[in-house]
């Protein structure tokens, strides 16, 4: 079988695997989606997976831990944050930190 043929049969595996997913997301009974401890989980893994892909894109680089000029920005977001600024001055006032640090030649 050529690349692209494998390509095309890997893409609609996934096609179909993600349709029945949602199929047996709609096949929950009402019951269970009412509880509140389902609700409450369903509120908190949108939180816990953007906080893993923040994690990721701050701390990695391919299969290294890597502290560089990323970590201080998100600190100097998270800082932002917690004093309620503007979400376009916490986002500025990390890119900010960020570029500063590294034309300083720190944390490149």
């Amino acid at each position: 079988m050529s690349t692209y043929a494998v390509l095309w049969v890997a893409l609609l595996v996934a096609c179909l695997a993600a349709y029945a997913l949602k199929l047996a997301g709609l096949a929950v009974p009402q019951r269970v989606l009412a509880h509140p401890v389902a609700q409450q989980v369903a509120g908190l893994i949108p939180v816990a997976l953007l906080a893993a892909l923040v994690a990721v894109q701050v701390l990695g680089d391919g299969s290294r831990l890597v502290l560089d000029a990323r970590l201080a920005a998100l600190a100097a977001a998270a800082v932002l944050l917690a004093v309620r600024a503007p979400f376009l001055v916490v986002v500025a006032g990390a890119a900010v930190v960020a570029a500063v640090l590294r034309a300083l030649g720190w944390m490149a």
